[in-house]
């Protein structure tokens, strides 16, 4: 399991969520294995392959609220293949859960820039803060 200092990793989320008029409800972070991973993913959402996160969002009006299914395996091998530690990796996938919560999304290429800029400005936002 990751060393997260629960403290500071709830208060960035709810920095984050606020610079989008949100407030954070109940949110879930849950960190399995690929395997695990993949069942969900086709038991769910009908898709045969595996990925670093899956949301379920709960959300109502302007309160955030879900879970996020976090593969520990896949965190790994993106830091690995991103060349990031995998703290870093892991804290971008944190935010990145989040950030779909808040309404962003990254189907297109033009939404994907986007989210890549929001996590990034999560990221510094979160480095200035101290590391979760």
């Amino acid at each position: 399991m990751p060393n997260i200092d629960e403290a500071k990793a709830s208060a960035w989320v709810r920095q984050v969520a606020k610079g989008y008029g949100k407030v954070v409800g109940d949110v879930n972070y849950i960190f399995v294995d690929d395997e695990t991973m993949l069942d969900i993913n086709r038991r769910f959402l009908g898709h045969d392959y595996y990925t670093d996160h899956i949301g379920f969002d709960y959300s109502e009006g302007n309160a955030v609220s879900g879970d996020v299914y976090i593969s520990l395996d896949t965190v790994r091998t993106n830091a690995a293949l991103y060349g990031a530690t995998q703290d870093e990796e892991l804290r971008r996938i944190i935010i990145h859960g989040l950030l779909h919560l808040c309404g962003l999304s990254d189907k297109q290429p033009e939404q994907q820039a986007a989210m890549r800029k929001a996590e990034d400005a999560a990221l510094a936002m979160n480095l200035n803060n101290n590391k979760t």
